[in-house]
């Protein structure tokens, strides 16, 4: 017999009979997405030196990839989640508003998520945290691809909490007694009926929340899914309600910087992060952490917001230009969508890479899916971009063109700018308060649109000349996008959503009481 022959068939033999490592039968990842909220591009030091309480997260940046031009899909919570969640803009989806805690409705059940799909490809899915994409069924996290949920089902100020936090105005803390009968004067702004609930699966486990225990909740919840021993890869999907007011934390964390309640809760935050990172290193190296945000800081909220590091939205805060006003969350300035991004993956990004590319949550979805040898339905239009390329360097850029939807006074879900390269055409400014209180005028710019170049002003200071060939030039393909993007809507797959409430609508552990107090079990 011919040794080579031999030889050959009996590697073969070996390979069949002898196990391979879990690493080596599946290199597909784990993946981890944890989603900040209410956090700023300047709140991580790795993007602004200012920035010194995030040490955890500076380290999955200098381990890893930070991206330096990533986007929300929305610059508000339930469309910038559902945007994350489907890779499609509301204008798809029809998630273009803020669920209450009395809504009927949520994401629609023909939509898709990127857990629905790491599902059938045969991961394990689980989601702890802020959900805010309704809560009836055939919305809730364990009907769109999560097989367990800890968490919030909407943002931590709609409804009171006990303690309730720190918040502007302050809110008062729930009352002792199922009754919302208090002895002192409620501040308009503040929520008191239900309160705050949080889910254990399917059940009301807790309501009000104690929302100095979420992180360490959640933390163990981590652990356990981590932990847990299984031939399956995992998805987790953290979505922190850290740092969304009202703000609070552990009490090992109080004045712990000195310089406030927001720094003290950002600290908390970046320890979660810290615990999350720890127990991915004991357990598998074959895992891909992303951090984001959902939109940039609430400014309205003064000390208690975060920072937009150099994206001042300068014409807007201007006298001679927009007359003041936000610059951030719920606004189209580069305050209000451009977030912190960093994903770490060891084996595949290079440590200490830095990239410009045109980036959005939009494209967590076809990245993830494509990772995970998933498949993307066929019947829809996605709006994000597989970014496998840009993870593992081997390609500078995805895209050449961005849509910001409005999530403020103007028509919701509508395109307040386009991105064109290093260039950004700006249809709608104003009408949204910043700490003063004041908004200035809310002007629509569509017939004569501002155009900045943020690779030279990224404080969206001075906008192009309207005179010059440049601006011409800009304004026009921003008009060829736009057409071709509601082209492709008028003949996508579209969603309707019932943005309808009652009080059938609450969440609520005890139908008889407005408060709704359920200790945990």
């Amino acid at each position: 017999m011919n040794m080579a022959v031999m030889w050959s068939g009996l590697y073969v033999l070996l390979w069949i009979l002898i196990p391979t490592p879990a690493t080596e039968r599946n290199s597909r990842p784990n993946i981890v997405i944890i989603m900040a909220d209410d956090m700023g591009w300047g709140d991580v030091g790795a993007n602004w030196p200012q920035t010194v309480d995030t040490p955890a997260i500076d380290q999955l940046a200098r381990e890893g990839l930070r991206l330096t031009d990533f986007h929300t899909g929305a610059s508000v919570c339930t469309p910038s989640r559902a945007a994350l969640l489907t890779g499609r803009l509301g204008l798809r989806t029809g998630l273009v508003e803020n669920f209450g805690p009395e809504s009927l409705g949520g994401i629609p059940t023909n939509e898709t998520t990127v857990a629905e799909i790491l599902l059938s490809a045969g991961y394990r899915t689980a989601m702890f945290g802020k959900w805010h994409l309704g809560t009836k069924p055939g919305h809730h996290p364990l009907d769109k691809g999560f097989q367990s949920y800890l968490g919030v089902p909407y943002s931590v100020d709609m409804g009171c909490a006990d303690p309730p936090g720190a918040n502007l105005p302050y809110c008062p803390a729930c009352p002792h007694e199922n009754s919302v009968d208090l002895y002192e004067p409620i501040p308009p702004g503040c929520i008191m009926e239900p309160a705050v609930p949080l889910y254990s699966n399917h059940s009301v486990a807790h309501q009000p929340v104690k929302l100095s225990d979420l992180s360490m909740m959640y933390a163990d919840f981590a652990n356990n899914f981590i932990r847990s021993k299984s031939s399956e890869p995992y998805f987790l999907y953290a979505a922190l309600s850290h740092m969304h007011v009202p703000l609070a934390h552990a009490h090992k964390y109080d004045n712990i910087t000195g310089r406030g309640e927001y720094a003290d809760t950002l600290r908390e935050l970046d320890g979660l992060v810290e615990s999350i990172l720890s127990v991915v290193r004991e357990t598998n190296n074959n895992t891909l952490i992303w951090f984001t945000t959902d939109n940039g800081p609430w400014q309205v909220k003064c000390e208690l917001a975060g920072s937009v590091g150099p994206f001042t939205g300068k014409w807007q805060a201007s006298p001679d230009g927009g007359g003041g006003g936000s610059v951030a969350k719920t606004t189209i300035w580069e305050g209000g969508h451009r977030v912190p991004s960093i994903i770490y993956w060891p084996g595949h990004t290079k440590s200490g890479t830095v990239s410009s590319a045109l980036t959005s949550t939009l494209d967590i979805l076809p990245t993830m899916t494509a990772l995970a040898e998933g498949n993307l339905p066929t019947d829809r239009y996605f709006d994000g971009e597989d970014m496998t390329s840009i993870i593992t360097g081997t390609s500078q850029n995805i895209r050449q063109v961005l849509f910001h939807p409005n999530n403020g006074i103007f028509v919701a879900g509508e395109i307040g700018a386009v991105r064109l390269g290093s260039y950004k055409v700006v249809y709608s400014t104003g009408g949204i308060p910043d700490c003063s209180g004041h908004s200035g005028p809310a002007r629509n710019h569509t017939d004569v649109p501002l155009v900045f170049k943020l690779d030279t002003d990224p404080s969206e200071a001075v906008p192009l000349d309207r005179n010059s060939s440049e601006y011409v030039t800009t304004v026009e393909l921003a008009r060829i996008a736009l057409i071709d993007l509601h082209q492709s809507i008028r003949s996508d797959n579209r969603s309707t959503v019932n943005y309808t409430s009652s009080e059938e609508g609450r969440v609520c552990c005890d139908k008889d009481s407005p408060i709704c107090r359920c200790p945990w079990d």
